[in-house]
């Protein structure tokens, strides 16, 4: 590894955050629109199921685009979603992008 210049995006910063949404999210293509969205955004990450029927992952990128994303994510879905509860945690600032592209894990 070694350094580089100065940060492009100073003023816009990366930020990295857990996500896990309850509700009907499994079955309904949750993970695919999740993907879709993130990647329309412009954010990587992964989202997966849980063993307990919940849907979690992680997203990283610009905090406004980022925000965007959770916002979707406590409201929207995917269609045939219902969403009962999306909670965030281990929200950081991050100095590059840990994810080279927004993945369905298994």
């Amino acid at each position: 590894g070694g350094g580089g210049g100065a940060a492009m995006a100073e003023d816009e910063g990366l930020v990295s955050v857990d996500y896990e949404v309850s509700g009907k999210v499994q079955g309904v293509f949750f993970r695919k629109y999740t993907q879709g969205e993130a990647k329309r955004l412009g954010l990587v990450g992964w989202v997966q199921n849980t063993s307990h029927g919940t849907v979690q992952g992680q997203i990283q990128g610009p905090t406004a685009r980022v925000r965007e994303l959770q916002e979707w994510l406590r409201k929207i879905g995917s269609p045939q979603s219902r969403i009962s509860r999306a909670e965030f945690s281990n929200e950081k600032k991050i100095k590059a992008l840990e994810h080279t592209e927004f993945q369905i894990l298994k």
